[in-house]
């Protein structure tokens, strides 16, 4: 039991990232999904932190939400995806809802932070990364 719960082996830190991943980019793609499913209710109220105007904010939401968010849950180009959510979590927390309470912002702040740690570590092990740098290095 001991062994079990104080490992630092690399197979729990790989399931512990695997974990991280799935959990980070399941929620999050929960969200890209209902603002896809409501894209004409999300357009009307959608913030314009840019400039760019309200459908490109929300098209550029949706794409990291989503789409990335379904790209990290496979571990592929795993930091690359982190970049657009890591973008749109900043956003979220320190300029739509900069003014909001914390409680507001917590989720945001929250996935940032898991999308910063991710950032940090990579995917892991048990990843679509892992796999393609796997066979190259033997060829």
């Amino acid at each position: 039991m001991k062994k079990l719960l104080f490992s630092h082996s690399p197979i729990s830190q790989n399931f512990a990232l695997l974990i991280l991943r799935l959990s980070a980019a399941g929620m999050m793609m929960v969200h890209g999904w209902s603002k896809i499913a409501n894209f004409s209710e999300y357009l009307t109220k959608f913030s314009d932190p840019f400039g760019l105007g309200p459908a490109v904010s929300l098209q550029l939401a949706i794409f990291a939400e989503f789409f990335c968010a379904i790209l990290l849950a496979l571990g592929f180009m795993s930091r690359w995806v982190l970049v657009p959510l890591i973008f749109t979590m900043t956003t979220a927390a320190f300029i739509v809802h900069g003014a909001d309470p914390f409680s507001v912002k917590e989720k945001s702040l929250l996935f940032l932070v898991m999308y910063v740690v991710l950032l940090f570590t990579g995917p892991g092990k048990i990843s679509m990364d892992a796999q393609i740098n796997k066979k190259s290095r033997y060829r």
